[in-house]
Order: structure tokens, then sequence, then C-alpha cells
């Protein structure tokens, strides 16, 4: 059963967006140095990393597709809205390393992928996923609320298609994507991993890390799960369910390859391979395991993790462009008043 819409969005006190400034060029630097050769191709490598990373997560090399400009239009705050958990969680670029963990794991669930590898096109497409991924969680934390409907309506419809069969231990087990366990699954591991990449890299989460979690079980429903977590303990012991289920093997690795090796521009890869080693460093030992790869140690992840992202922000802008569009749109109905 779907659940019912909640009532009004309760107001949260608004926090300033901290912003970052780029570095000027020192003035005693003259204009015939910044126009020399090796300036050009420094800046050429910072357009495509920020390229690279724009079009990994939407698909455009300028992040702009039609459904981030569209933030900008709306009637409502949103589900969230600005001073919220969720708004400070996926606002953040830990997200980067975030959403990396959390297709990494994602592919120890064999239900999970067999509909992966049955119904996508990983192999052409390696980042296809990653980018509808990218979509739903976007515009349902910052479109407005019908918006919101609109983009989880679509996901649930995509869902309804995506069913089969995989082996489990021997025996044919089916599956479908609107099952409630693999629901659940989805969910818990996306959810985790935002979590586990902000608690590591990223800053103070407003009401805590429970807050955030049961802001983001509106996600959940709007999707489809009933009873999601509502609180961190809650979300570790649905986590924890799942274990016995869990599993790596010749088609995790297969997958796994692909989320390690991307088709970025050659200047966006060193960067990505950091987050990559992050998002793994920050796994459990029994997940690292199963997937199999190669670990870089928490002591030497996460201070090279939180360098690459200084340094990604000031690549890429103190705000993405959807968080951006997605202000100017409160901003707007501020000044219209009630």
């Amino acid at each position: 059963m779907t659940p019912s819409l909640p009532g009004p969005r309760i107001p949260i006190p608004r926090i300033p967006t901290p912003r970052i400034s780029s570095p000027s060029v020192p003035s005693v630097v003259s204009s015939a140095a910044t126009d020399s050769a090796p300036v050009r191709l420094v800046q050429q490598a910072r357009e495509l990393i920020a390229a690279g990373f724009r079009n990994l997560l939407s698909g455009e090399s300028d992040g702009q597709p039609d459904w981030v400009r569209q933030l900008a239009d709306g009637t409502d705050d949103g589900y969230f809205g600005p001073g919220s958990a969720t708004w400070a969680v996926h606002g953040s670029l830990p997200t980067l390393v975030g959403g990396v963990r959390a297709l990494l794991l994602q592919t120890l669930h064999p239900g999970a992928l067999a509909g992966v590898m049955q119904h996508s096109r990983y192999e052409e497409d390696a980042l296809g996923r990653l980018v509808g991924t990218t979509r739903w969680l976007t515009v349902t934390t910052f479109g407005d609320t019908a918006m919101a409907d609109r983009e989880c309506a679509r996901v649930r419809g995509m869902h309804k298609k995506v069913r089969g069969t995989y082996d489990e231990q021997g025996a044919r087990a089916v599956y479908s994507a609107s099952d409630p366990e693999l629901l659940r699954w989805v969910h818990v591991a996306f959810t985790d991993s935002f979590l586990s990449a902000h608690r590591v890299w990223g800053g103070e989460i407003p009401g805590g890390e429970d807050q955030y979690v049961a802001e983001w079980a509106k996600a959940g429903e709007l999707v489809g799960l009933s009873d999601p977590p509502r609180s961190a303990a809650e979300l570790a012991d649905q986590l924890a369910s799942f274990d016995s289920i869990l599993t790596g093997g010749e088609a995790t690795a297969k997958t796994v390859s692909f989320i390690r090796n991307p088709p970025l521009p050659i200047p966006a890869r060193p960067p990505y391979g950091v987050l990559f080693a992050g998002a793994v460093a920050s796994l459990p030992p029994q997940y690292r395991s199963m997937l199999g790869v190669p670990t870089v140690p928490m002591t030497i992840a996460k201070p090279a993790v939180a360098s690459m992202l200084g340094a990604l922000a000031l690549v890429l802008g103190p705000q993405s462009p959807s968080m951006r569009n997605a202000q100017a749109r409160v901003d707007e109905l501020d000044l219209q008043g009630p």
C-alpha cells in the first residue's frame, strides 16, 4: 500500500549555505603570465575534470540537463527545503563518495544485482544507471513537492518492468524491483552510504544523523517502501538484516569493474580514483572482503579524500547547479510572500 503524503512541511530554520571562494590570481602576476601555455593547460585540465564529474552525475558536461533547470520552478520548498538535514547531506561534496559507495554496496545483493545486469545496458553505458539514480535523488531532494512526486512516480513505473530470476545458492529465485525487501535494500544502502560518507568527510548535520534518516524516510515511502528506518540505529539494524543474503562472485566483480573504471576524461580519472578508494575504505570489512577490491587504509584515505574534495570544490564551484536552482526557487517564493 502506498503511504499517504504528509501534511504541510514543518518549517525548518534556514542556515546559510557555506560558500568557498575560488582563489584569484595575485595581482603581481602579469597578464602575460596568466596567458602562458602552462596556465592554459592547467585551466583546460580543470575544465575537463569539472565536465567529467558533471557528466558523471547528470549526463551533461555543464551539469544542467532539463531536470536540473526545472528545479528553479515550483510552488513550494519541497519535502525538505533549506536548513533541512537532507539538503545539508545531499548538497555537499561527500555525496560523490557516498554515491560510489552505495553502488558498490548494492552489487552484493544477488537480487538487486540481477536487476542491474538483466535490465540495464551496463556494458555499453556503465554510467547510465548512475545518472538515472542521481536524477531521482536530486529531484526528490531539491524539487518542489509536485516535481518530486512526478519523479518518484516515474521510478515506480520503471520498477514495475524490472523482474526476472537469478541463481541463489544453487536454486532459482524470483526478483522484482517493486519487491518490498529489494526496495528496502536499495533504500538502506543509499541512506547508509550517504550518511557514512558525510560522517567522515562532511560537516554538521542540522538535527544530527537521526534527523537525516527520519527525513529521508519520506523518499523511501514515495517509491513504495513501507516502514523505512527513521533513526540511525534503525538504519543499522535494517542493513544488518541483509547480511545472510549478501555475497560476492563473478557478477559482482564484473559490475564493480565498471564502477571502478568509468569512461571519464583522462584528467578526471585520478580524482575519481581517490574518491573510489575512499568509498571502499568507508565500507565495513565484511563488505570489502566480498567486493574483493584493494583497500587503502582509512588513515590514508581520509586525508586524501578530504584534500581531493577541497580541490573539487574549487573546480566545480561552491554549490551544485541543482542546489543553486532550488535555492533560487525558494528565494523567489519568499519574495512573493504567503
